[in-house]
């Protein structure tokens, strides 16, 4: 609704129009809100947004599609509108103070859904049930006859529809370890099936590449490319190919535009998708598995069809040339991160002949990418970037956490796919891009005096903040803190997001960016892809097509990037949770990551390791202070942990 609310902002072309938002226009229409001719649009005196509530009752629009301060909005003046809501209001005519408005039109409400628990109270000496929310544990209203709950079992987890105060669907039950994913999924309303027409559009293309079929493409399946993921990966977006005569990088990646169509049924999913989630033993993909896990996957040993960067490089591997084409690759090797790391420190013990083959051109790779990578940092930001995995037992619960640490593999593969994205931002001028702001005046301020307060100079005269930021790395090295500091440092910057215009990557360092390496698991690189496509083979209609509501889409994907990782870390969350239920009164490590109120420890061992307690101690602590946290509640429903931290004794 975000990418309609945009639209309606700029100005749709009635033709555009979703066939689910035409009764929308309709009243819109009506209510004399928006033109009625060729371009939908809001009048001058509208403005869409979202709401802000205060907890004094009054609120502000955030306006969408438009560069303005925010609008005051009187309580009386809301119509319903509550914190979050997408709403049409129109502007009042102060011309004092503060500009006001008033809400006209609610798009859609902030939450469209809620996950509620059933659970029993006694009220007047009987025992009666009771629905609460899994996010905030307060009651919630459902219009079902409590005859029909009283049958349910205590603990059954619903999906409540918040327009209809209406059950839609039954999750499980909250005894049920494996109901977490389902919880995580619908607080944000995604789905893990896809349509029937959907997967039958998928299975309509097989699982393997004909090559005879595709004369116009370039054949590269002699060359030994390699694909490097994770062990347990089963969507290969991207393999690589080094000539090192030539000193070309072949950045080979799936061609998925090739299979999923403008406007097909996967399409549609995908785009109301936008990205992969990733869950520690299943993802929940933007595609069908039968095109993520097969036709369009970069198997090992199977000819696929790639839209492939060949780069080439000067004696100092300074870029000197970028070509884009569409291809046909075979990986002859699908390595995980740790066995390509054995290669860089030297190890190679159990190696083929096809191992040999890629080892003579990778570790050249290695060698030169090392180099760009020093020079790319002299730009861009560095931080210790350690990553929790977990892996769950066959009943849904902790098996293990681990730190996944950025190794040699990680950093080749990286800087492979960065001067990829970087090339194909080079192509375009206005679409899709990757954009970071600098961090703002107010956000250095508070980041500086938490960083004084730590110990750490900082010197604020330096006007390039790479190298301040070098400086504050430096001591917070010798203080044994860099991790924690480095969080600090990536806490006061702004949040990467897609833009429809080219601006700085602020952290990378780069004038120009966007993402290209990942049509798999991102709508944007899908949308990239046909947009390179289209302007290759100079399809001016498909480009103008694209680029018709591509700011529109953007501001969507932003959005839809954001609830993915929410879906993720919730997910985290419940099961730290249902870990902790089981040892209360237990001690863990833990180190002091927030001061606010309540302060929050991160456990720092065990099968708590990375999970956050909230801590009922008054006591003031050292930000970053190692401490022991006694865990004292777990709340299931809800995911949080509340415990006691004590000082660590000398």
């Amino acid at each position: 609704m975000k990418e309609f609310a945009f639209q309606l902002a700029k100005g749709i072309n009635r033709k555009d129009i979703p066939r689910d938002k035409r009764d929308v226009i309709n009243d819109l229409i009506a209510l004399g809100i928006v033109t009625d001719g060729k371009i939908i649009k809001l009048k001058p005196d509208y403005r869409v947004g979202k709401i802000d509530v205060t907890k004094k009752g009054f609120g502000f629009l955030i306006p969408i599609g438009v560069k303005e301060k925010d609008y005051l909005i009187e309580a009386h003046h809301l119509n319903g509108a509550s914190k979050g809501d997408l709403v049409i209001a129109k502007k009042l005519g102060n011309k004092k103070g503060r500009p006001k408005a008033k809400v006209v039109y609610i798009l859609e409400k902030a939450f469209a859904y809620s996950v509620v628990y059933l659970t029993y109270e006694f009220k007047k000496g009987k025992k009666v049930p009771v629905l609460k929310n899994v996010k905030t544990d307060q009651p919630v209203f459902v219009n079902e006859k409590k005859k029909t709950l009283k049958k349910l079992p205590e603990g059954a987890v619903f999906k409540v529809n918040n327009y209809t105060a209406k059950i839609e669907e039954v999750l499980g039950v909250l005894q049920d370890p494996w109901v977490d994913e389902k919880i995580s999924l619908a607080l944000y309303n995604k789905k893990e099936e896809f349509s029937k027409k959907a997967i039958k559009e998928a299975k309509a293309f097989g699982d393997y590449v004909d090559k005879s079929m595709y004369p116009d493409r370039v054949d590269l399946t002699h060359l030994p490319f390699c694909t490097i993921d994770p062990p347990t990966a089963k969507d290969h977006d991207d393999a690589i190919y080094y000539d090192k005569e030539k000193n070309e990088i072949y950045v080979a990646i799936a061609d998925v535009s090739e299979y999923v169509y403008l406007n097909g049924n996967i399409d549609k999913e995908a785009r109301e998708r936008g990205f992969s989630i990733y869950f520690p033993h299943k993802s929940v993909p933007m595609l069908p598995r039968e095109l993520s896990e097969n036709i369009c996957s970069l198997k090992e040993h199977e000819d696929r069809l790639a839209f492939i960067f060949k780069i080439t490089l000067d004696n100092n591997n300074e870029v000197i040339k970028e070509e884009l084409f569409e291809g046909i690759i075979n990986s002859h090797r699908k390595y995980s991160y740790d066995r390509v790391d054995e290669f860089l420190e030297g190890k190679f013990e159990n190696i083929d002949e096809t191992d040999k083959e890629i080892l003579e051109w990778l570790m050249p790779l290695w060698e030169n990418i090392q180099h760009i990578r020093t020079e790319r940092l002299k730009k861009g930001l560095e931080f210790e970037s350690d990553e929790i995995r977990m892996s769950l037992d066959e009943n849904g619960m902790i098996q293990e956490v681990r730190i996944e640490k950025e190794t040699p593999s990680h950093k080749l593969i990286e800087d492979c796919m960065l001067l990829a994205n970087k090339a194909a931002a080079k192509m375009i001028d206005f679409g899709i891009f990757r954009v970071h702001e600098k961090p703002s005046e107010n956000s250095l301020d508070e980041l500086y005096a938490e960083l004084g307060a730590l110990g750490i100079d900082v010197d604020v005269d330096e006007k390039d903040f790479v190298k301040v930021v070098e400086k504050i790395q430096a001591q917070a090295r010798e203080m044994g803190i860099k991790k924690f500091v480095d969080k600090l440092i990536i806490r006061s910057q702004q949040q990467a997001r897609y833009d429809a215009a080219c601006t700085p990557h602020f952290a990378l360092g780069f004038d120009r960016y966007t993402h290209f390496t990942s049509p798999i698991r991102r709508y944007s690189d899908l949308t990239l892809h046909r947009l390179l496509k289209a302007t290759i083979k100079e399809q001016k209609k498909i480009v103008d097509y694209i680029l018709r509501n591509v700011e529109a889409l953007v501001v969507k994907l932003s959005e839809l990037e954001r609830e993915a990782m929410k879906v993720e870390w919730d997910f985290y969350d419940r099961k730290y949770a249902r870990f902790a239920a089981l040892h209360i009164g237990d001690k863990y490590k833990g180190v002091i990551e927030d001061k606010e109120i309540p302060p929050i420890a991160k456990i720092l061992e065990d099968k708590l390791l990375g999970a956050r307690v909230f801590l009922k101690n008054t006591e003031q602590f050292n930000l970053f202070e190692k401490v022991d946290v006694e865990i004292l509640s777990a709340n299931i429903a809800t995911a949080k942990i509340k415990g006691k931290a004590y000082k660590i004794e000398e």
